[in-house]
């Protein structure tokens, strides 16, 4: 295989960039898939970003941000004194031939897709469904709490400042819809969503995550946990083997129970889930995972890791069920391209939802699925709900075509930083057994290490005497996990549920309490 390798005399001519649309994301990824389909080698070296604005005819600005992006997913490197260069990728992303640019159209919707077709087969009746060998014992407590109700406090897990929604704005267009609706739209609809609103989404995902997609591709959902639902059911026979972080996100791991899946936890590093051990497992058919911000440790998955995954499922057979649900905040840069972004042959599943940038309450999320998987996807929801609640997603489609999205995500992001801020400069220092801060790039919550779960319990009783809410690590472990017990332990805290005052007075009252327990 042959690289491109650029230099000081490089002719950009393959390189087409349209002065209409944003320069710096057009580099970026045109540089991006040269990267990935092999004709910019690993070690090749790039040119200083003011020769390529040059040869480019273009601003160095906007050379430095496609830099910049490429530098923050782990693309480039920087090698001091001797300039930049294309990052030592795995052998595994380097196929034989020249991976295509574009999402796979090829998929049949028989079995060989390993679409999980029973559900056609089961009774009306709900109360003649047999769950296999009890799938749930898996799962610790063989429940799944409920998530905390009430108004948000400190420091709740995964709720945003929805304390900033523009609600006037919001009502005004609700109003608006009912007070002259379109008769057609309050008919029985699409299984897959607002086609409209479903637009809205697929040129969002191009803009603004680097995601290739199409509206026909999107799949409205009532939320992300609806959407790991449908991939459970619909991707999963009773006795498969389904990978999931450890720790990970609980409520999805009960997803793939209910549908009878055999759970993994793969173990997750500093780099994201563990591909090793993930290659280890027998009939594991799907993986789920968090590469934007794992939760709960908050691990961004690197470049090389994404790509092992990815190539774990091209080889396999395998999906991936990529939640990438607070992936809008990133605190230096924009947001990290997704799995899904990479994903040449077809085997990622996208899960999106609106509820981490506007309120929990919403109910609306999506997924984006290869296009081969969109017309069961659709038939299966349309036999749980018929289609979604049209006015939401009506709203929501004019709210996002009017500009008001947008611009919420970026008044959000701004309120998170600062409330992330607000949490670490004001942390209570040298409490007993509680380690180090973490550095947060991404996302709602942190992690903070505790040196055993009893102590972590501690903690945690302290903290509610003072009405503060704080989650211990240990409850997102796997019963059956081999980490040893105390190597669990940490303090996961959400950061944007509430005020910069109220978060300050919260740490308060944690540090009197800490202090003296």
């Amino acid at each position: 295989m042959t690289s491109e390798p650029l230099s000081l005399t490089f002719n950009p001519a393959g390189i087409e960039l349209d002065r209409r649309q944003g320069l710096s994301r057009q580099l970026y990824q045109a540089l991006r898939a040269r990267v990935l389909d092999g004709r910019l080698a690993s070690g090749t070296r790039l040119p200083a970003s003011r020769d390529l604005a040059a040869a480019l005819a273009i601003s160095r600005n906007s050379v430095v941000r496609a830099y910049d992006q490429l530098y923050a997913e782990g693309f480039i490197e920087g090698r001091v004194g001797d300039g930049t260069y294309v990052a030592q990728l795995p052998q595994t992303s380097v196929p034989t031939k020249k991976l295509s640019t574009k999402i796979s159209t090829g998929f049949s919707t028989g079995l060989p897709t390993a679409l999980s077709t029973n559900w056609l087969d089961l009774p009306v009746d709900p109360s003649s469904k047999v769950i296999h060998n009890d799938p749930l014992t898996r799962v610790k407590n063989n429940h799944l709490a409920s998530p905390p109700s009430g108004p948000p406090r400190a420091f709740r897990v995964g709720v945003p400042a929805f304390d900033l929604f523009p609600f006037e704005v919001w009502a005004k267009l609700n109003a608006a819809f009912w007070r002259k609706p379109d008769f057609q739209q309050l008919c029985y609809g699409d299984p897959a969503g607002d086609a409209r609103l479903r637009g809205m989404i697929a040129a969002y995902l191009r803009s603004s995550r680097g995601m290739q997609c199409s509206a026909e591709q999107i799949l409205i959902t009532s939320g992300a946990q609806q959407g790991i639902s449908l991939c459970a059911q619909l991707l999963v026979e009773p006795g498969d083997g389904v990978a999931i972080e450890n720790p990970g996100y609980r409520a999805a791991g009960h997803a793939f129970a209910v549908a009878g899946a055999r759970l993994h936890g793969v173990t997750v590093d500093s780099e994201g889930i563990n591909c090793s051990e993930l290659a280890r497992l027998d009939n594991c058919r799907l993986t789920y995972v968090t590469p934007s911000h794992q939760y709960p440790t908050g691990v961004v998955m690197s470049l090389a890791r994404r790509l092992e995954l990815l190539a774990w499922a091209e080889r396999t057979q395998g999906w991936i069920v990529e939640d990438d649900y607070d992936g809008e905040y990133r605190y230096s840069g924009a947001p990290l391209a997704p799995l899904a972004a990479l994903d040449r042959h077809g085997r990622v599943l996208y899960v999106g939802t609106f509820g981490k940038v506007a309120f929990p309450a919403l109910r609306l999320g999506y997924l984006v699925l290869p296009p081969g998987l969109v017309q069961p996807f659709s038939q299966r929801r349309a036999v749980d709900v018929r289609h979604s609640e049209v006015s939401t997603q009506a709203v929501m489609a004019e709210f996002m075509a009017a500009g008001h999205f947008q611009r919420h995500i970026r008044r959000m992001r701004r309120a998170a930083l600062s409330r992330r801020n607000t949490l670490l400069n004001a942390w209570p220092l040298t409490i007993s057994g509680v380690g180090k801060l973490p550095i947060v790039t991404a996302g709602l919550h942190m992690t903070v290490p505790v040196d055993s779960v009893a102590r972590e319990r501690e903690l945690i009783e302290l903290a509610s005497r003072v009405d503060v809410e704080v989650n211990g690590l240990s409850s997102y472990w796997l019963p059956e996990s081999t980490t040893p017990m105390d190597q669990r332990a940490g303090l996961v805290l959400g950061f944007a549920a509430v005020p910069e005052t109220d978060i300050e007075a919260a740490l308060q009252r944690l540090r009197a309490v800490w202090h003296a327990g």
